[in-house]
């Protein structure tokens, strides 16, 4: 077997905090083409297993993205580009939610579309990230 596919790997970006808003409020800001766009990019998502749709990156352009898991109110996934899946998971906790974003697929020996290693870009999401999440719960919490 070897270690082969375990060599580049490079950990999920992951984030979890305490959302003051009901559970679907925060699966609609998610799961919904509206909700994305509000914290996070113009897209023209489906909540459908399978639908394919784009995200409007800004100066990168339109990433092609795929649904491959939808349970409504509690977890979604989709690829993101070549390599990576975002995963949003909610967890309702006495009318708040607990909302977990995992952005998997980052690979040591791999590049982006754009050229540029995973680990550098994984650097600059992970940053990225908590901005964006802090939107989502601004957003949310509105």
């Amino acid at each position: 077997m070897g270690n082969n596919n375990t060599q580049g790997t490079l950990h999920d970006i992951r984030q979890t905090l305490e959302l003051n808003a009901p559970i679907q409020k925060v699966w609609d800001a998610v799961a919904t083409s509206e909700g994305i766009a509000a914290w996070f990019m113009p897209n023209d998502f489906k909540p459908q297993e399978g639908y394919e749709f784009h995200l409007e990156a800004g100066q990168f352009g339109k990433s092609p993205c795929k649904v491959t898991e939808i349970d409504p109110p509690n977890r979604l996934s989709f690829e993101w580009g070549k390599d990576w899946t975002l995963t949003f998971e909610l967890n309702e906790m006495d009318g708040k939610t607990e909302f977990t974003l995992i952005h998997s697929g980052w690979d040591a020996d791999k590049v982006t579309e754009f050229g540029e290693a995973h680990a550098l870009v994984r650097e600059k999401m992970a940053h990225g990230w908590v901005g964006l999440v802090q939107k989502l719960s601004k957003y949310v919490e509105a």
